[in-house]
């Protein structure tokens, strides 16, 4: 299908019909401005050819044919028009990082508007936007703040409903935080990301959402890092 070398550049490169120097200057016309446009149009007709050729070899040919005739037609193009292909496959590269980073800038946009909406139709109750942090008891969510704005939401468990149990409601502030704390008032029980807001005992931790504690908030694990990462001492933390 391929053929030989030379026929392979005979299809690669055009024969125009050019006039004599000396026609050209009596005329106007700007041959060298000429000869660059049939360069072009010379290399754009060979990247053209050389991209039918292989299609046609790999649906014609077995595969170790195809490819052999593949790299034939590349090394008849870079004979006669050198640096072609890599300025062309340099050229798609660049486009398809372009438009790789296009839809990823369109993906992130897409997501902070998203993200925005929600935000505004988010129920706060009655947490003000001053808190960094909110727990509705009741609802089963607690979310962390950031200028007023809800940065994270999370399903989360408070304490069992009696008075020794029950977590208590407020304001409060963050005392501090234990990365890998156990419970040693109930039989050194992990208690991971410990995020204290009481001095009783009151703390955001990793544990079993839907379980009832003994007056903290469960968090399951991956939410509990991001409440511990985020949460510093002296944060405030709203509890209705």
């Amino acid at each position: 299908m391929v053929g030989t070398t030379a026929a392979i550049a005979s299809l690669l490169t055009l024969q125009p019909a050019t006039a004599s120097a000396q026609q050209a200057a009596s005329s106007g016309f700007d041959i060298d401005s000429a000869v660059e446009n049939l360069n072009q149009q010379s290399r754009e007709n060979a990247w053209n050819t050389r991209n039918n050729l292989i299609a046609q070899a790999k649906a014609s040919l077995p595969a170790d044919q195809a490819a052999a005739a593949a790299e034939t037609i590349d090394g008849t193009v870079n004979a006669l028009f050198p640096g072609l292909i890599q300025e062309r496959e340099t050229a798609i590269a660049a486009a398809k990082a372009e438009a790789a980073r296009q839809a990823a800038a369109q993906a992130e946009a897409d997501r902070q508007a998203a993200a925005a909406q929600a935000a505004a139709s988010f129920d706060r109750g009655p947490c003000p936007t001053w808190a960094d942090a909110c727990v509705d008891l009741n609802g089963g969510r607690s979310w962390l703040q950031s200028n007023g704005e809800v940065t994270y939401v999370a399903p989360s468990s408070a304490g069992a409903p009696s008075p020794e149990t029950a977590t208590p409601t407020g304001t409060f502030t963050v005392q501090y935080k234990v990365k890998d704390e156990v419970s040693r008032q109930f039989n050194n029980a992990p208690m991971p990301n410990s995020v204290y807001f009481t001095n009783q005992g009151h703390a955001f931790h990793s544990g079993a959402v839907g379980v009832l504690s003994h007056g903290c908030v469960h968090l399951n694990y991956a939410d509990s890092e991001v409440f511990f990462n985020t949460l510093q001492p002296g944060d405030t933390v709203f509890i209705y």
